[in-house]
C-alpha cells in the first residue's frame, strides 16, 4: 500500500507562462495559469514525484474583480482581498473559477477533463471545501434550482437556527476601506467569517467574507442541532455534487471553526454513498484532535505540533531532541496526521523569513515523509527551491507565494518551459528519490516506529543538532539519522538490544548497512560495531540526513 503524498497546486499559477509580473497586475496584464496547462505530461511529471494525490487549490469560483458577462452578481473591489481574489471567499460552490478555463463557457467541462487526466496519469483528485464562510456577494448562477444561502433568512435577528448567516440588525455594514468601484453596501450587515460580529470589521479581519450559521448562537454558546439547521443540508449538498463529479477527496478549511457535531453526520453521510471519499481537516488545536477522528476524517493538519516544533528546530531555536515530544503527543493516532512544511499559508523554506536555502531543508524533508503513519504534502515549487519572495499586489513580499493576485510563480515557470537551472532540477530529482524511496518501502511508509534518543543522547549524539530513529516492519529495518546543524557531522548511532528486540531480530556483525538515498555525501569511516562502547559510526551532511537499510 503506497504512503498517501499530496502535492498541493495553486492552479491559477502553476501553468502562467506570462512573464510581466506586474504589481497588482490585472488578468490581461499578468495572465492566469488553466486547467489545460496540465497536460498529461505535466501530470506524468508530477506523479513521477512519488505523489498519490493533487490537491487542486483555488479551483471554486471566488470573488474576483475580473468580469464575466455570464455572472449575475459581480464582486465589489472593496470587499475582495487583490485583483485575482482570495480562493477562500467562494462566490458559487457549485461553479469553477472562469480564470482557470481556455474556454469560460467550457470551465466545468475543462474541470472534468482535468480530474479525468488526472486519474489516468495514477492519482487522485482533492478539492478545498470552504465550509465556514462564502464571499458577501455569494449568489449560485450554477444551479439556480438550487435555493439560494440567505434566501429564507429573517435579517432582523442576530441568530436563528434556520438561518445562513449571523446579521447585525440595524447596522449597515462599513468595509475597512472604500477606495475602489461604488461602496458596498449590506444592510443590514452580516458577520465576518473569522467570528467578528460587528458591522465594521477591520482590515486584519477576513472581512471579504461572511460567516455560516452551523446552529451556534455565539451569543451564549448554546447550540440548536435537532431539528438539523437548514445550513447543513445545503452543505451536504455541495459536498454530493463534487464528489459525483469523481473527486476524491476534500480538505477541509478551518474545519475546527464548523460545529463537529455537523461533521460527524454530514462525512457519514458522503462516505455511505461515495465510501472512498477522504476528508483533510485543517485543525490548529492538537487537544481536539480525536474529536476530529471520531467525527470521520481521515487526516487532520499537524501544524502545530509537528509543523511548528521543526520549523523552531530548522532555525536553530529548538534543540531537535524535541522531535521525541512531537511522536509521544500523537503515537496512537500517527496515522491520521498530514505532515508538511509547507503549503500556501506558510512561508516557503527557502524564503528570507525561513532558512533561506533550499538544499538546508533537507533534513526536515526528510523527516517529514519518514516519520509518522499518515500522509506528507508538498507544495508547488517546494521541490524546485521556490522563494517566494516576490512583492506581488496585495500579497507583499512576506515570503509566501501569493494567494490573492495575478502572477506567475519564478522557478515553476520556468521548470515547465524547460529553463529550470541545475540547482533546480538537482533538487527536485532529489525530492523524487527520496519520495519513491519512501513509496518503494513499507516499512518507511506504514512501518513501526521506534525513537533512539533515549540511549544515544546520553552516550553518543548531540540532542541539540542529532535526531535517530527507526522504522521497521516483518520484511525490512531502516535506522534514520537527521542532522539539524549547518555542519558536517560525524558520530555514532547506538540500536540497543531492546529495540532489535522490537524489530523480532538480533544484531549480526556481519551486517553491512546500505544507504537508499544514494546520497554523495554519505560513507561510512569505520567497521560497524554495534556495541554501547563503539556503536555505528556515521557521517550526515549538515542540514541533511541518511537512511540506512540494515
Amino acid at each position: 500500500m503506497s504512503k498517501t503524498i499530496i502535492y498541493q497546486l495553486f492552479t491559477r499559477l502553476y501553468g502562467n507562462k506570462n512573464t510581466t509580473r506586474k504589481h497588482n497586475g490585472t488578468l490581461a496584464e499578468n495572465g492566469c495559469g488553466k486547467m489545460n496547462d496540465l497536460t498529461n505530461a505535466e501530470l506524468k511529471k508530477i506523479a513521477q514525484l512519488g505523489v498519490t494525490h493533487i490537491w487542486y487549490t483555488g479551483v471554486i469560483r471566488h470573488a474576483s474583480t475580473t468580469d464575466y458577462p455570464f455572472i449575475s452578481h459581480k464582486s465589489n473591489a472593496n470587499v475582495v482581498k487583490g485583483k485575482a481574489g482570495s480562493p477562500y471567499a467562494i462566490c458559487d460552490y457549485y461553479d469553477i473559477d472562469p480564470d482557470l478555463a481556455e474556454r469560460p463557457e467550457k470551465r466545468l467541462d475543462e474541470f472534468k477533463a482535468l480530474v479525468e487526466r488526472t486519474h489516468a496519469n495514477g492519482m487522485k483528485c482533492i478539492i478545498d471545501f470552504v465550509p465556514n464562510h462564502v464571499a458577501r456577494n455569494y449568489f449560485s448562477d450554477s444551479h439556480p434550482e438550487k435555493e439560494q444561502l440567505g434566501a429564507t433568512d429573517n435579517p432582523n435577528v442576530a441568530f436563528d437556527p434556520n438561518n445562513n448567516f449571523y446579521y447585525i440588525p440595524g447596522c449597515q455594514f462599513v468595509a475597512p476601506q472604500t477606495d475602489k468601484d461604488a461602496p458596498y453596501i449590506e444592510n443590514p450587515a452580516k458577520a465576518s467569517g473569522n467570528d467578528a460580529f460587528t458591522a465594521s470589521p477591520s482590515i486584519y479581519d477576513w472581512y471579504e467574507t461572511v460567516k455560516l450559521n452551523y446552529g451556534v448562537d455565539y451569543s451564549n454558546k448554546s447550540q440548536h442541532f435537532e431539528p438539523k439547521p437548514n445550513t447543513w443540508f445545503k452543505m451536504r449538498d455541495i459536498l454530493m455534487f463534487w464528489t459525483s463529479l469523481g473527486i476524491d477527496g476534500f480538505r477541509v478549511d478551518m474545519a475546527e471553526m464548523v460545529p463537529v457535531e455537523f461533521w460527524t453526520w454530514v462525512i457519514g453521510q458522503i462516505v455511505m454513498r461515495h465510501p472512498n471519499t477522504i476528508f483533510i481537516a485543517e485543525t490548529y488545536n492538537p487537544d481536539k484532535y480525536n474529536e476530529y477522528i471520531k467525527a470521520g476524517f481521515n487526516l487532520l493538519y499537524d501544524k502545530c505540533n509537528f509543523y511548528d516544533t521543526v520549523r523552531d528546530i530548522m532555525q536553530h531555536r529548538h534543540s531537535a531532541r524535541h522531535i521525541t515530544d512531537i511522536w509521544q503527543r500523537t503515537p496512537e493516532i500517527s496515522r491520521h496526521m498530514l505532515y508538511f512544511l509547507e503549503n500556501h499559508d506558510e512561508q516557503r523554506l527557502a524564503s528570507d523569513f525561513f532558512i533561506g536555502n533550499a538544499d538546508k531543508a533537507k533534513a526536515g524533508v526528510i523527516l517529514t515523509n519518514t516519520f509518522g503513519n499518515g500522509a506528507s504534502m508538498i507544495y508547488f515549487g517546494q521541490e524546485l527551491g521556490e522563494r517566494g519572495m516576490d512583492e506581488e499586489g496585495f500579497s507583499g513580499r512576506d515570503g509566501r507565494t501569493t494567494i490573492f493576485d495575478y502572477w506567475a510563480v519564478d522557478s515553476v515557470q520556468k521548470f515547465i518551459t524547460g529553463k529550470a537551472d541545475k540547482h533546480a532540477k538537482d533538487l527536485r530529482q532529489w525530492y523524487a528519490n527520496l519520495l519513491n524511496t519512501v513509496q518503494k518501502h513499507d516499512a518507511l511508509a506504514h512501518g513501526k516506529f521506534y525513537d533512539l534518543m533515549w540511549i544515544n543522547q546520553k552516550i553518543f549524539v548531540d540532542p541539540t543538532k542529532i535526531y535517530t530513529f527507526l522504522r521497521y516492519n516483518d520484511k525490512e529495518r531502516f535506522l534514520i539519522a537527521l542532522n539539524f546543524s549547518n555542519d558536517d557531522v560525524q558520530t555514532k548511532i547506538c540500536i540497543p538490544e531492546h529495540a532489535w528486540q522490537e524489530m523480532g531480530s538480533t544484531w549480526n556483525e556481519s551486517l553491512q548497512p546500505v544507504n537508499i538515498l544514494n546520497t554523495k555525501q554519505y560513507h561510512q569511516r569505520t567497521s560497524v560495531n554495534n556495541t554501547i562502547s563503539s556503536g555505528i559510526e556515521l557521517f550526515i551532511p549538515a542540514d541533511d540526513g541518511i537512511i540506512l537499510k540494515l
